[in-house]
C-alpha cells in the first residue's frame, strides 16, 4: 500500500512540475492563461506497468480509449465517460475534482469500479488543450493512460 502511495506522490509532484513550469511559460508571454476548456472527446491508449521493474516497458492493456469529459455540477468538479474494447467492452462514468494551473487543469479521483474490474482506484492527471494524461494505482495494478483530443468531424457542404 505505501508503494502506491508512494508513486502517487511521485507522479503528482511530476505533473505538479509540469504545470509550475508552463504557468511560468505563459507569465512571460503576456499574462495569466485563460480559462480552458478541456470538455470534449479524447482517444489514446491505457497501460499498466510495475514500478518495481524500472527496466521493464509499460503494457498496452487497450489500445483504444474513448473519453468524454464535461464540466460537473459544481466548481471544480467534471465527468469523464471512458469507453473501450479490451478484450470486452467497457464503459466508466468517473467524477473528477480538477483545477487549472497555468495552462493545465490537474485532476484527481476516486472511483470503484466493482470487483470484477479491479476495484477502487485511485488517480491523477493533467489535461491542456492538446493531451489528457492520467496515472493509476489499485490493489493489483499501477498504470497510466494517454489521451489525445479527437479530430472534429464536420460534414462536408452538400452532404447531411
Amino acid at each position: 500500500m505505501r508503494k502506491h502511495f508512494a508513486l502517487l506522490s511521485i507522479c503528482l509532484t511530476l505533473i505538479t512540475g509540469l504545470a509550475i513550469a508552463q504557468e511560468r511559460q505563459g507569465r512571460g508571454r503576456g499574462g495569466p492563461a485563460q480559462p480552458l476548456d478541456i470538455g470534449g472527446t479524447w482517444s489514446g491508449t491505457w497501460s499498466n506497468f510495475n514500478p518495481a521493474q524500472t527496466t521493464s516497458q509499460p503494457n498496452v492493456v487497450c489500445a483504444k480509449l474513448e473519453a468524454k469529459v464535461a464540466r460537473g455540477a459544481g466548481e471544480g468538479t467534471w465527468e469523464a465517460v471512458f469507453e473501450g474494447d479490451c478484450g470486452r467492452p467497457y464503459k466508466y462514468t468517473i467524477k473528477m475534482e480538477g483545477r487549472q494551473t497555468g495552462n493545465a487543469v490537474l485532476f484527481k479521483g476516486t472511483a470503484d469500479l466493482g470487483q470484477a474490474d479491479g476495484g477502487v482506484y485511485d488517480w491523477i492527471g493533467r489535461a491542456n488543450n492538446t493531451d489528457f494524461i492520467g496515472f493509476y494505482t489499485n490493489a493489483f495494478s499501477t498504470g497510466f493512460f494517454n489521451l489525445k483530443r479527437a479530430a472534429s468531424v464536420r460534414p462536408v457542404e452538400g452532404q447531411d
